[in-house]
C-alpha cells in the first residue's frame, strides 16, 4: 500500500506571530483559520476549546494539557509537543509534519484520519483512542503504546512497530506484511484474528493454555 500524498495547508484568515502564551488557560474558546507562528504555548491548557482549520508552525506546545478539546483539520508543522497530554480530545483530519512528539500521552478521544506519517512515535502512548484510517505510514513507533485503540483501516505501510504494545487494539484487516512487528505485543484474541486473516486454521487447545 502506498503512502498518502501530502496534504495542502488549510487556508488561514488570521495570524498570531511570536506571542508568549506560556501557561495560558483556554476555556471553551474557539479559533477558526488561525495561523500560529513561533508562538510559545508551553504548559498551555485547553478545556472544551475548538481549533478548526488552524496551522501551528514552529510552535512550542510542550507540557501542554488538553481536555475535551478539538483540533479539526489542523496542521502541525515543526511543532514541539514534548510531554503534551490529550484527554478525550478530537483531532479528526489533522496532521503532523516534522514534529517532536516525545512523551505525548493520548487518553481516549477520536484521532480518525489523523496524519502521522513518518513521525517518531517511539515514546508516545495512545490508550483507548479511535485511530480509524489514520496515516501511520513509515512512522517509527518502536516501543510505542497503542493499547485498546481502534486501528481499523489505518495506513501502516513501512511502519516500525517493533516492541510496540498493541494489546486490546482493533486491528481490522491487519496486513502483517506491511509493518515491522518484531517483539510486538498482542493478546491471544488478536493473534487468532491475525492468523485467521492469513488463511490459517487456528486450533486452540485448552490444555495448552494451562
Amino acid at each position: 500500500m502506498a503512502t498518502r500524498p501530502s496534504r495542502p495547508l488549510p487556508p488561514t484568515v488570521e495570524e498570531v506571530d511570536g506571542e508568549d502564551w506560556d501557561g495560558r488557560a483556554l476555556d471553551r474558546e474557539s479559533f477558526d483559520g488561525v495561523l500560529f507562528r513561533e508562538v510559545d504555548m508551553t504548559s498551555l491548557t485547553s478545556t472544551g476549546t475548538t481549533f478548526t482549520g488552524c496551522v501551528f508552525r514552529d510552535v512550542t506546545l510542550s507540557a501542554s494539557a488538553h481536555t475535551s478539546s478539538a483540533f479539526l483539520g489542523c496542521a502541525f508543522v515543526r511543532t514541539r509537543l514534548v510531554g503534551a497530554r490529550f484527554v478525550g480530545c478530537k483531532l479528526t483530519g489533522s496532521w503532523f509534519e516534522a514534529c517532536a512528539l516525545d512523551g505525548v500521552v493520548v487518553d481516549g478521544g477520536d484521532w480518525s484520519l489523523v496524519g502521522l506519517a513518518g513521525q517518531d512515535l517511539g515514546r508516545t502512548s495512545f490508550t483507548g483512542v479511535r485511530l480509524r484510517e489514520a496515516d501511520l505510514a513509515q512512522a517509527k513507533a518502536v516501543g510505542a503504546v497503542l493499547r485498546g485503540c481502534d486501528l481499523s483501516g489505518a495506513w501502516l505501510h513501512g511502519t516500525d512497530l517493533t516492541r510496540a504494545d498493541l494489546v486490546g487494539s482493533e486491528l481490522g484487516a491487519f496486513d502483517v506484511s506491511q509493518p515491522r512487528l518484531r517483539g510486538t505485543r498482542i493478546d491471544v484474541a488478536q493473534a487468532v484474528a491475525v492468523a485467521t486473516s492469513l488463511g490459517l486454521d487456528v486450533v486452540v487447545d485448552v490444555d495448552d493454555l494451562g
